[in-house]
């Protein structure tokens, strides 16, 4: 927030444009009229509202909240970072949710089509809050690509879906996370859109071998900025809405 109080605007050449026909849902819904910047308002400024003492003791366990008769298949991974402001400040007290397809690519949803089995130990979805800091962290099974109808053979590479509720509305992200040295990443549609490497560079998380859990999981690092110049990107949505 800047010191008068209202956020910073977007960084439009930051973000891809709205239209990216390679993407092929982006031309039904993409605006077909110049964007109008606006003033925030004092309900954009403030809120949401959710009520903390919801969150469980294994939301941000992936590997167990659903599980029924053992552990999930895959790899044991961490995925941790810390969600800052448009001016490197951390944003605490912040809702973060997460879901994402199992080991094999598949979601646990009614409408997947996908023919990879579904996992009954996995549900593929959680939620925590960051702490004073601005950190927060959960532990998951790294999700498999999977086909997508955009083309004749796309695939998206493994990523993880994020919502976040920061203090206010304008603060409002929901975003993916890639994986270091998947080449997959450079092959995605999606992906395509953006048009600086560093925007990429911003939705991948970095293997961390230090924050490993000895003998049980790989740790990713994955810092997520809500606002500014230098923005985490808006999942699906590249307007900036």
């Amino acid at each position: 927030m800047s010191d008068q109080g209202s956020y910073y605007q977007r960084d439009r050449s930051w973000h891809p444009a709205a239209l990216t026909p390679q993407y092929k849902t982006s031309v039904l819904r993409s605006p077909r009229y110049p964007l109008l910047s606006l003033d925030n308002t004092i309900s954009e400024m403030t809120g949401p509202r959710f009520g903390h003492d919801k969150i469980g003791p294994l939301d941000n366990d992936l590997i167990r909240n659903f599980a029924k008769t053992g552990d999930p298949i895959g790899q044991r991974i961490v995925v941790y970072g810390r969600v800052l402001d448009e001016n490197a400040r951390p944003v605490p007290g912040t809702l973060v949710e997460f879901w994402q397809a199992n080991a094999g690519g598949r979601y646990r949803h009614k409408k997947e089509t996908y023919l990879a089995a579904i996992d009954p130990n996995f549900g593929g979805c959680g939620r925590t809050i960051t702490d004073g800091e601005g950190r927060y962290w959960f532990r998951t099974i790294k999700p498999g690509a999977y086909p997508w109808p955009n083309g004749v053979n796309d695939w998206r590479p493994a990523h993880i879906h994020f919502s976040l509720f920061g203090h206010a509305f304008a603060q409002r992200l929901i975003t993916q996370m890639y994986f270091e040295g998947d080449p997959m990443i450079w092959q995605c549609p999606i992906v395509s859109t953006i048009a600086d490497k560093a925007a990429i560079d911003q939705l991948t998380a970095v293997l961390d071998r230090n924050a490993t859990l000895p003998m049980d999981a790989l740790a990713y690092k994955f810092d997520i900025v809500l606002r500014g110049r230098r923005s985490t990107m808006f999942e699906n949505r590249m307007e900036g809405n």
